[in-house]
Parts: structure tokens; C-alpha cells; sequence
């Protein structure tokens, strides 16, 4: 698939995402899990990714009941290999477990983070000093 249908597709699956996808992203969007910046239907050498943070090299996907058949099994082992390869880890979620569980699912996603330093907040997050005060909070 060449880059411009390939971004294409990440368009229309962002548009379409499962309501599983959607619950995920409001709790991994913003920074809300450890600082961790995650984008979502994002191009990742040939393939497209749920959910990717790329300071953790890491790929969370959301799987319906279609990705259990043999033929799916097979095509998601051979891309987790090849992103593997590029350095990135995968973790599979399956629908029902985000729906039902989301607590459990984001401990996964946290567990594969945790030898991963967290990233320091952006400029904008921090808080702004009161007035009288430097940056570092300390009067003139």
C-alpha cells in the first residue's frame, strides 16, 4: 500500500473507531497515562497502529472477535515479528477486555511502560509561576 492510501486509511479508521477504541483513547490521550504522548491510527512502517506511543516504542491494539480465526492469528503474529524488528512492542487487547475491564487493560499498558522513564511534562503543562515569583518559584 503506498503512504498516501496508507494515510488515507488511518483517516477513515480514526473517523471509525470501535467503541472500545474510543473509550481507550479518552483514558490515553493527552498524556493522561504517565506523561506518555499516544497517537491513534498511526503508520508504522507497513502497517497501522490502534494506539502507538513513540517515545516508548510501543504499540497497543484493540482486536474484535475477527482476529480469532487462524488466518487473523497468523497475520498478527507476522506483524508483531516485523514491529518487532523495527523495535517496537505490541500488546493485544481484545474488545470485551477494554469494555469490561478498563482498569486491568490500562495496568497492562502501564506494566509495559514501567521500565520506560517518563517523559518530563511540555512547557505548556506546568504550571504557571504566581506573579512576583521566577520559574522555579522563588521571589526575585
Amino acid at each position: 500500500m503506498r503512504d498516501g492510501a496508507k494515510t488515507d486509511l488511518a483517516r477513515q479508521l480514526r473517523r471509525e473507531e470501535t467503541r472500545a477504541e474510543k473509550l481507550l483513547w479518552q483514558e490515553l490521550r493527552n498524556r493522561k497515562l504517565g506523561n506518555f504522548k499516544f497517537v491513534r491510527q498511526a503508520t508504522v512502517g507497513p502497517y497501522i497502529a490502534d494506539f502507538l506511543c513513540r517515545d516508548a516504542k510501543l504499540i497497543v491494539e484493540v482486536d474484535g472477535a475477527t482476529h480469532s480465526s487462524d488466518v487473523e492469528i497468523h497475520s498478527d503474529r507476522r506483524r508483531a515479528t516485523h514491529l518487532g524488528r523495527l523495535g517496537f512492542k505490541v500488546i493485544r487487547l481484545q474488545n470485551i477486555e477494554v469494555l469490561d475491564a478498563m482498569d486491568q487493560s490500562l495496568m497492562v499498558i502501564r506494566d509495559a511502560l514501567r521500565d520506560i522513564p517518563s517523559p518530563a511534562p511540555r512547557a505548556a503543562e506546568r504550571p504557571l509561576p504566581r506573579a512576583g515569583e521566577d520559574d522555579d518559584g522563588v521571589h526575585p
